[in-house]
């Protein structure tokens, strides 16, 4: 059942985008007050520090980036190309986002995949990507942390953090509603109210989020029109904080989600045998439509995230303790028509283009439940010898359950598979850090990482016909992995001038062993040992020309040894876990930011990252679609293809990104216009390299023109303004099917602060 279009909405990523840098959420941080850039202010360390003082590679999405980005309705993934090096993808649609850094993620579709990026809300690790798709809204600020983490809070993170920080009950000059409307019935409803200010005893905050698209795409084989992509997302978020005295800040959350929608559409033979350029549903002769498929089978998606966690914080002098406490319950129900077309070879009125057999399968997570414990002990000073102390917990139970289905609409399924996995992490870590006279500060920390995960797959029902191979009952199978490991890092950095600092650091990261039972289509589980991965990096963050400008700069080389990688698809649509021997990676990150005249603000940024799989014993069978594989097959087996040499996959070469904006006075505020735009360059879709499953490149551009005043903004956006069509992920088990972008959305926005 749809949600009252009395709530409808903001995107999720407006919330993320309107308050970064301290910036009231309602509106864009006005970037063009005063003659220079102010300090972006990140909590990278847990405390509050310059970002040109941080040793670490840290970037943050702030003011008319931010609020240019979620005016459309877009969720999560918006945020992706819009810092160096960071890429999010996703198969699921707006509930399952994948995120990468530096070239490092996870391809797996699977429900209960990991993921070596971090996502932390509010001090709360998220492991599973059901989760990390939480909708982000009035939010105090987005940081993305590169590189491995997890001696100063959180898990251990082998390639970096995505972090949300929400706006505090006790926020004062915070309070905003916003209204939005855009194409396809887009319409946006965000707002934050909060009752205190920093000397409230007690003081409460509460926020709402309300997404909706009318349904877009004209499914063919349907009846009607507007048959899919539509959705409702509805997201609040209560803060109640008390402080008895000026030591003491407690403070407890509750958040909910409701999202009901379209499952991801997917697109059969939207490629050409031979090119990855898509074509229409008339075949290579045709110009591609977003807005029209043809799909005979069910497609539909409901997810609810409930969560709550309790803050507590003492000032004991030389000492701060914190202690975070969370629990977080997901449940999902997914399906969609997975060859993305009508018809089979057995019935052969089908198409688009040839479809050898309708695969219709339904994957649902009946529970999740994940908890956290995390106590950390800082000290307070701010020269000399600093340290930090913590231990943290994690807990996780998952159920997922698979469903094929014997027919485009059965609701009766052919099979039915089972998995429970039980994990635990133990963390405790460590820092200390010393500035000297000169200006040099060393910073040294640890970890100690346990880690155990248990899971029990099975196939109890399954009436396909044994000679597909994969027909039949499985029964119960166990799985049980776990491993110790130390990670560490050691940073320097030192002001070569008054506004120039140079930093270096070094960092063992590590991911905890996996395992894989999508039994669905397979027979037997699969684990991948721990990986390790050494991290270097050196750079130079500079503020120059009296305050207008400022760049940084950071060089890195990684090594990740055993690294985890998935077998997605291919002709059995099964995914399997493996290791490979070693991957290297080298790059840069570039970030440049200047108002050379009040009222013009640019931005740009640039990463390049080449990262390569080293292991010339290690193979992957290739597509079961009529795709072109690139790649050496081995000798005397047709079909496997070896992957030694190659980019990982959804890792592009080259990110970049650039806005300018620009404010002129007009009465009691300002006329703006603001322009943002984000490259990727080509992507490989898969572990093996193939013609069809690949993407040239991805360029999508945004234009926002308003008048805003102190309490007023009403404006005027456009996002994907050149619409942009780009296939930004496939399924290779079938046909050659593809998933695309977001269309262009236009529209109007209108937010009061207060």
């Amino acid at each position: 059942m749809r949600l009252s279009a009395a709530f409808r909405t903001t995107t999720a990523s407006f919330a993320c985008a309107a308050a970064l840098a301290g910036a009231a959420p309602a509106f864009a941080q006005d970037a063009t007050d005063g003659e220079g850039l102010g300090e972006i202010i990140v909590t990278a360390q847990r405390r509050a520090e310059n970002q040109q003082d941080v040793p670490v590679s840290v970037a943050t999405l702030q003011g008319d980036t931010l609020a240019a980005i979620s005016g459309s309705g877009a969720d999560i993934r918006a945020l992706s190309g819009r810092v160096p090096s960071l890429n999010i993808e996703s198969s699921f649609g707006r509930t399952f986002p994948r995120f990468y850094i530096r070239g490092l993620g996870n391809t797996d579709f699977d429900l209960n995949a990991s993921q070596p990026v971090s996502l932390v809300y509010d001090d709360v690790v998220l492991e599973n990507p059901v989760l990390k798709g939480f909708p982000v809204f009035d939010l105090d600020r987005v940081e993305v942390l590169r590189g491995p983490q997890g001696t100063l809070f959180g898990r251990n993170t082998p390639a970096g953090i995505v972090k949300f920080d929400t706006v505090r009950p006790d926020a004062v000059g915070k309070n905003y509603v916003r209204l939005g409307a855009g194409s396809y019935g887009t319409i946006n409803a965000e707002a934050g109210v909060g009752t205190g200010d920093a000397d409230s005893a007690l003081s409460a905050r509460v926020s709402m989020l309300y997404q909706h698209r009318d349904n877009w795409v004209d499914n063919l084989d349907q009846p009607g029109t507007k048959n899919l992509e539509g959705f409702d997302d509805f997201a609040a978020r209560i803060q109640v904080q008390g402080k008895p005295n000026d030591r003491l800040t407690l403070r407890a959350t509750f958040q909910a989600r409701l999202f009901e929608g379209s499952a991801r559409v997917f697109r059969a033979n939207a490629f050409a045998k031979g090119s990855n350029k898509l074509i229409g549903l008339g075949g290579p002769a045709t110009a591609f439509d977003r807005k029209v498929t043809r799909a005979d089978g069910l497609n539909f998606q409901k997810l609810t995230n409930i969560n709550s966690a309790f803050t507590a914080e003492y000032d004991a002098g030389p000492v701060t303790i914190t202690s975070v406490t969370s629990y977080w319950y997901g449940n999902l129900e997914s399906r969609g028509d997975i060859d993305g077309g009508f018809g089979n070879a057995f019935a052969p009125t089908m198409g688009p283009g040839f479809i050898p057999f309708s695969a219709q399968s339904r994957d649902d997570v009946p529970s999740l439940d994940q908890f956290t414990q995390e106590l950390r002990i800082a000290s307070n000073n701010t020269g000399g010898l600093g340290y930090q102390l913590g231990v943290f917990y994690f807990s996780e139970k998952l159920d997922i359950t698979s469903y094929d289905y014997g027919s485009p609409t059965d609701w009766s399924p052919a099979a039915i598979a089972a998995q429970r996995q039980d994990s635990e992490a133990l963390g405790v870590f460590g820092s200390v850090n010393y500035e000297f006279e000169g200006g040099l500060k060393l910073q040294a920390g640890a970890r100690y990482n346990h880690d155990k995960r248990t899971l029990v797959a099975s196939r109890p029902f399954d009436v396909r016909p044994g000679f597909l191979g994969f027909g039949g009952p499985v029964a119960p199978q166990t799985a049980n992995v776990g491993d110790d490991v130390l990670t560490w890092d050691l940073s320097a950095s030192y002001p070569m001038a008054e506004d120039v600092n140079i930093f270096a650091r070094v960092a063992k990261g590590y991911r905890a062993p996996s395992i894989q039972g999508r039994l669905a289509f397979g027979r037997t589980l699969s684990i991948a040992d721990s990986e390790s991965t050494m991290s270097y990096e050196a750079g130079i963050k500079s503020t120059f020309a009296d305050g207008k400008a400022r760049f940084n700069l950071t060089g890195f080389y990684f090594r990740t040894d055993d690294m985890q990688l998935t077998a997605v698809g291919g002709a059995s649509n099964f995914t399997t876990l493996i290791n490979a021997d070693r991957v290297d990676g080298y790059g840069f990150e570039a970030e440049f930011e200047a108002r050379p005249v009040k009222g013009l603000t640019l931005t740009a940024g640039v990463s390049y990252n080449h990262n390569e799989i080293k292991d010339p014993n290690l193979y992957v069978a290739g597509c079961g679609a009529p795709c072109t594989v690139t790649d050496p097959v081995r000798v005397g087996s047709p079909g496997i293809f070896s992957i030694n040499g190659n980019q990982l996959p959804q890792s592009p070469r080259w990110i970049a990104n650039w806005t300018a904006g620009y404010a002129a006075p007009v009465g009691d505020g300002e006329v703006y216009v603001f322009t943002d735009w984000a490259y990727r360059s080509k992507v490989q879709f898969f572990l093996y390299e193939s013609v069809e499953f690949s993407d040239d490149n991805l360029l999508e551009g945004g234009l926002r023109i308003g008048y805003r005043t102190g309490k007023f903004d009403i404006a005027a956006f456009a996002r994907n303004i050149t619409n942009d069509v780009s296939a930004v992920s496939g399924i290779d088990f079938n046909n050659l099917t593809a998933m695309v972008n977001e269309p262009r959305i236009i529209g109007v926005e209108v937010g009061i602060k207060f």
